[in-house]
């Protein structure tokens, strides 16, 4: 092993010492967790029994983690590429009443001016600049994290055709110690 080999985890050999040759896997991957990941936005939860909560709003965080093999220049993926593309989707999210669309238990109507929105008797009219229509079934954080993913990847692709990824996973807090997640693997 040369100087420049990196440090492998120790498996204990026959004659008592350590391989570090056999018995690990490797994983490379990166992680991002910047302070511009994040999005404030209103919403509410519906719930099984088809009741729900009040119109609130949170300032979420979002951090993604990707891993995928090496590429020609030793990177999983280059930061300069995957930051902006993250960032533009949790951008897409900011100042925004965030409404699902698949939820059977919300009607949303959208306009060229505006959304109007029923839940049962209530009425929701908003300016159709200030809303995200999400093809989801309720605001969740973990349907949101999940959105993300998916909007994020489509971009990403876009940018990084050639990428495998092996994972990849978004967590979307909505507030300090309260987090959701989605992961996604691949074969």
């Amino acid at each position: 092993m040369s100087d420049l080999s990196p440090a492998l985890p120790a498996t204990p050999a026959a004659d008592g010492g350590f391989r570090h040759d056999v018995g690990f896997e490797e994983r490379h991957g990166i992680r991002l967790y910047k302070e511009y990941f994040n999005f404030g936005s209103a919403h509410f939860l519906i719930f099984a029994d088809g009741t729900r909560e009040e119109l609130h709003g949170h300032n979420y965080r979002a951090t993604l983690e990707l891993d995928a093999d090496l590429d020609a220049a030793w990177l999983v993926a280059d930061f300069l590429v995957v930051k902006p593309i993250f960032r533009a989707v949790c951008d897409s999210l900011d100042h925004r009443t965030l409404l699902p669309l698949r939820n059977p238990n919300l009607r949303v109507e959208p306009g060229e001016s505006e959304v109007v929105a029923y839940f049962g008797e209530d009425r929701y009219v908003v300016p159709t600049r200030d809303v995200r229509l999400l093809d989801i079934e309720n605001t969740a954080s973990e349907l949101l994290a999940k959105w993300i993913c998916a909007r994020f990847l489509d971009d990403l692709a876009a940018k990084l055709p050639n990428l495998e990824l092996k994972r990849v996973l978004v967590s979307v807090q909505e507030s300090p110690g309260q987090s959701a997640v989605y992961e996604r693997r691949w074969a």
